[in-house]
């Protein structure tokens, strides 16, 4: 699925928020955002914007589930499910912001 530049910022945005779930960022969740990174192909500003989540999360005002467009919703479950994982714990924080995250974006 090929996705315009504000839809990459914007899944970029909400992996990085959920790797921060548990209040901290493991290097395997870093590796996951990078991989991310550079299987969408993003610009050198984009990812330092990225690099810059990844010190510190994005707002949350800036993580709307409200505004993930219709087509991408699966796309973007499936990269918070990733990012939740990565470290290989699933703690309740984030098992209860990744279900949160699936209701919201409901149809």
């Amino acid at each position: 699925m090929e996705l315009a530049p504000a839809d990459r910022l914007k899944l970029l945005r909400f992996v990085c928020s959920f790797v921060w779930t548990d209040l901290k960022v493991t290097q395997r969740e870093r590796d996951l955002v990078m991989r991310i990174v550079g299987m969408l192909h993003v610009g050198d500003a984009e990812a330092r914007q990225v690099a810059a989540w990844l010190q510190v999360p994005p707002p949350p005002e800036e993580v709307d589930p409200t505004l993930v467009p219709r087509a991408h919703r699966e796309l973007f479950l499936q990269a918070a499910r990733l990012a939740v994982e990565a470290d290989g714990t699933v703690v309740p924080a984030e098992r209860d912001a990744l279900a949160l995250f699936r209701d919201l974006l409901g149809d």
